[in-house]
């Protein structure tokens, strides 16, 4: 028999790159430690809503849905509030064996909504097209040649 599982790895990185664990989570058996890549994952009750288009179409989205309570309210601000990266392995596990990767998505905790039961994170593209930010270049006549003092480009 074949089961799923979600193994997720929750880092903060600091200004020089430099990454820090701060939560190591699967949602495969209650109350069960696994080892898996050389890190103890605690069981947490989760549902993993992989990557989807945004509305706008201008980015990839996924979430994170969890029961409403004092604790994953707030490690969820703090997620979100700290912009801290999410890789998340969907994992295959066949006749009680070792799990199997089949996909790893690596996104950044963006924002939550919640409400009386239930507590969702938003899980957004690191590459956005919208908000990304691309160091901007003038082009000058030393750049380029000699350039026309008009818009009016005629093509001879």
């Amino acid at each position: 028999m074949s089961v799923f599982a979600n193994f997720i790895l929750i880092e903060s990185v600091n200004a020089s790159g430099n990454t820090t664990t701060q939560r190591t989570l699967h949602n495969y058996s209650p109350g069960a430690v696994i080892n898996w890549q050389g890190k103890n994952y605690e069981y947490l009750s989760f549902i993993y809503q992989g990557a989807a288009k945004n509305r706008s179409g201008d980015n990839m989205e996924a979430g994170l849905v969890m029961s409403s309570n004092p604790v994953s309210l707030e490690r969820a601000r703090e997620a979100v509030q700290q912009n801290w990266r999410v890789t998340v392995w969907t994992c295959l596990q066949n006749d009680g064996g070792a799990w199997k990767a089949l996909t790893q998505e690596i996104w950044l905790a963006a924002s939550m909504v919640y409400d009386v039961t239930t507590v969702e994170v938003l899980l957004s593209s690191a590459i956005d097209a919208v908000g990304a930010v691309t160091p901007s270049r003038v082009l000058t006549q030393a750049d380029v040649g000699r350039l026309p003092t008009t818009g009016n480009v005629q093509a001879r």
